[in-house]
């Protein structure tokens, strides 16, 4: 990004929601968002981007977070194109490669080349200046979803992961902000980031609950109801579009006819300010 910015034997975090009111259930929301409606920006040659947020030049007043997610952006960088050496500040940094090899290389001696089934966290902490280009020498585009989440603790020491995981159905844990989990470190201890698969037709395995859930379709499509039982509705999500998810809300999520992979962000808290 060039604009600075402020494991399937894991378990989903189990921080408790806020409490609907007395008397009343509250079903929640699952909020859908096609990718149609993404920001288009093009910030250099070579380089083509997709914002589920307000970004950059972007800005949206209704539209700038949810739960702790500050950025969800498509990126497409052509051979010989990438972002030149940017800066950060108290952001984790997640990036998902799904076409293509990107290569990475920060201030703080990291070097790394992350490729599809390959999960990168950077943790900018008090600052990190890095780079992100196309492969040097590919003939062929690089394609990944990179994501912004406010960590709870600003100020600390930059960190940095990368892991490659086993691409198969069902649900992997990528990062998460519990010690415990056997995954990427998020300085953020009540979140966590999912991977999703599921073949044709097939049920997806049951989603850990959170009051903040935030769905992003990487390939395929799926079916599923806005809330559990008779009053849901049906809806279809295909590849680029996101759901935004509150409460118990986003019932029996079904894969389509090419199977379904997604991202899935497990937050228990918005935005802390102050």
């Amino acid at each position: 990004m060039s604009v600075d910015s402020s494991a399937q034997d894991g378990h989903p975090l189990e921080t408790a929601g806020p409490a609907p009111a007395a008397g009343r259930k509250d079903r929640g929301r699952a909020d859908l968002r096609r990718s149609a409606e993404r920001y288009l920006s093009e910030p250099a040659e070579g380089i083509t981007a997709r914002h589920a947020f307000s970004f950059a030049g972007h800005y949206d007043p209704k539209n700038t977070s949810f739960g702790a997610l500050l950025a969800c952006n498509e990126e497409t960088l052509a051979p010989g194109a990438g972002y030149d050496a940017h800066r950060h500040t108290d952001t984790e940094i997640v990036t998902w490669v799904t076409g293509g090899a990107l290569a990475h290389r920060d201030d703080a001696g990291h070097a790394s080349v992350v490729r599809p089934g390959m999960v990168q966290v950077q943790s900018a902490g008090s600052g990190i200046t890095h780079t992100e280009r196309n492969l040097g020498g590919a003939s062929e585009a690089v394609t990944f979803l990179q994501m912004w989440l406010q960590p709870d603790q600003f100020g600390s020491e930059p960190g940095f992961g990368i892991r490659s995981v086993a691409v198969v159905d069902g649900l992997t844990l990528l990062a998460s902000g519990r010690p415990t989990d056997e995954a990427l470190r998020l300085r953020r201890a009540d979140a966590a980031l999912w991977l999703v698969r599921a073949g044709a037709w097939a049920a997806l395995p049951p989603l850990p609950a959170a009051p903040f859930r935030y769905v992003h379709v990487v390939s395929g499509s799926l079916g599923y109801r806005t809330v559990p039982g008779p009053q849901g509705g049906g809806r279809s999500a295909s590849a680029g579009d996101a759901i935004r998810i509150t409460g118990d809300a986003f019932a029996d999520p079904t894969a389509g006819e090419s199977g379904v992979e997604l991202l899935l962000w497990e937050m228990h808290t918005p935005l802390q300010f102050g």
